[in-house]
């Protein structure tokens, strides 16, 4: 095979082919630095998905990512022969990933692209990203992983003593060079990762401190592996949006159903309103069936929950909702009906695919929140931006957005989290962080309740959100 480019790409190419050979046995020797490496990405891409590396070398990441349907591409031989005899269940191509038919010949679309330091081996990174859009739908991923620029050389130092492969010249990016690579190339960073500090076993001390020390804020950005995640714009399929579900979970609420109605505005064509009652005492469905017969122009449907809890309500409506958007407005209506526009358009448009409202933005009214509720939502907000490498400025807000199509993929994997959360709230930020959905914050004016008594519990749920920091420490950052 004869490879074009640079003199450099060309040292890669026969570089490659030199340690084809023995590729596995510098495995072997790595061996505590790819578990790791392999840890994370087994979180980030499901078991059974779709998956697309570029760059695979012998193969064996991609096998451990166990995916329904693998593709291994590498342009040297010898490292494909090698992937071929280790892993027969999957397909490997030989091929150069900045040629534009190669890339056109592959069987897209995949749920991920896994780019692992190859970026470091190409000519031209923004015209190789730019030519994987067609290989990608809405739902798919682009992860690029890479070595972090400030451990070059003591990677080198390692390689000149013998305990690393050697590897020709690299480009050395930065992490704000990789995004803004991607950003180029029409690739939307959803969120980034840093970890591992410690690349070798240490007896077992190198596994504990990768997971609970090199992921803590001020000491990650010292992390050997950067890791982005990204999603394809051009691939936004807008025009499969055309309706919405207003969702309202509501008990003790008789008072605020009818203005609920009054106030939603008619932001899309097709608006569908599910009102789902949680065994109240103050004739609230009752209220709910007179507003139904009072507007036969709207699509208002009443339901009564099985169980307890806003979660039950929400989900138990969201498992028959017909809308292509899912959106949640609490019956208190301290998040004005309003507002619910600004939602829609933001995931219309593809601002965003998991769209949270913010009420901690903008002035609150007066006795809209207790003191203590907002400094504690303040403090909650850092730790689950930390904890989900994405930004919350608010995590309790109950107006919470997404497409129908991803509830359905987020509750077919909500095995992974358990049945942990009577609200709800964070069943949909930790499933939307674990679809590696783009979030995006809504500040909202959030106003004071005008009806009823709230169903907050100022300090018992306080340390259920204790307990549920800790949880997605486990779950998300501590892998």
């Amino acid at each position: 095979m004869t490879v074009a480019g640079s003199p450099r790409k060309k040292a890669i190419f026969n570089h490659s082919e030199t340690y084809g050979a023995t590729r596995p046995a510098w495995r072997r020797k790595a061996k505590f630095f790819h578990s790791e490496d392999e840890n994370y990405l087994r979180f980030l891409i499901p078991k059974g998905a779709r998956v697309l590396e570029i760059g695979c070398g012998t193969g064996d990441t991609l096998a451990g990512l166990e995916p329904s349907f693998g593709v291994g591409l590498d342009f040297s031989p010898a490292m494909v022969d090698q992937a071929r005899k280790l892993h027969g269940g999957l397909t490997f191509i030989v091929g150069d990933a900045e040629d534009p038919e190669v890339i056109a010949s592959l069987p897209g679309p995949f749920d991920f692209i896994v780019v692992l330091d190859t970026i470091g081996s190409l000519d031209d990174c923004q015209a190789f990203l730019e030519q994987l859009h067609p290989l990608c739908s809405r739902e798919t991923r682009l992860v690029i992983g890479y070595f972090s620029h400030l451990w070059m050389p003591l990677l080198k130092v390692s390689e000149l003593g013998g305990g690393r492969m050697p590897y020709p010249p690299q480009n050395v990016l930065a992490p704000s060079d990789v995004r803004a690579l991607a950003d180029l190339a029409g690739f939307d960073a959803v969120k980034s990762e840093q970890r591992m500090i410690v690349p070798v076993s240490l007896l077992g001390i190198g596994r504990f401190i990768n997971r609970f020390i090199s992921i803590l804020p001020g000491v990650r950005w010292l992390a050997l592996r950067h890791y982005v995640v990204c999603r394809s714009l051009p691939n936004f399929d807008e025009d499969r949006l055309h309706s919405a579900t207003v969702v309202i979970p509501a008990r003790n609420e008789r008072g605020n159903i009818e203005p609920a109605i009054q106030r939603i505005p008619k932001f899309c064509d097709d608006i569908e309103i599910i009102f789902i009652e949680g065994h109240s005492k103050d004739g609230t469905f009752e209220e709910m069936e007179r507003v139904k017969a009072a507007y036969p122009d709207k699509d208002i449907k009443t339901m009564v929950q099985p169980g307890k809890g806003k979660a039950d309500a929400v989900f138990t409506a969201y498992d028959v909702a017909r809308g292509d958007v899912l959106m949640i407005l609490d019956a208190d209506l301290t998040m004005p009906p309003e507002q619910l526009p600004k939602f829609w358009n933001a995931i219309k448009s593809g601002k965003g695919e998991f769209i949270n409202g913010s009420r901690l933005v903008y002035p609150l009214e007066d006795d809209a929140m207790r003191f203590l509720n907002l400094i504690a939502n303040k403090i909650f907000s850092y730790l689950f931006s930390w904890l989900l490498n994405q930004r919350y400025t608010d995590t309790l807000c109950g107006t919470k957005v997404m497409r129908r199509t991803d509830y359905y993929r987020l509750r077919e994997g909500k095995t992974y989290f358990g049945d942990f959360d009577p609200f709800g709230d964070f069943d949909l930020i930790f499933g939307a962080s674990k679809l590696n959905l783009k979030s995006v914050d809504l500040p909202i004016r959030y106003a004071a309740r005008t009806y009823g008594e709230t169903q907050i519990s100022r300090f018992r749920h306080g340390v259920m959100l204790l307990k549920m920091v800790v949880f997605a420490f486990f779950k998300i950052k501590a892998i």
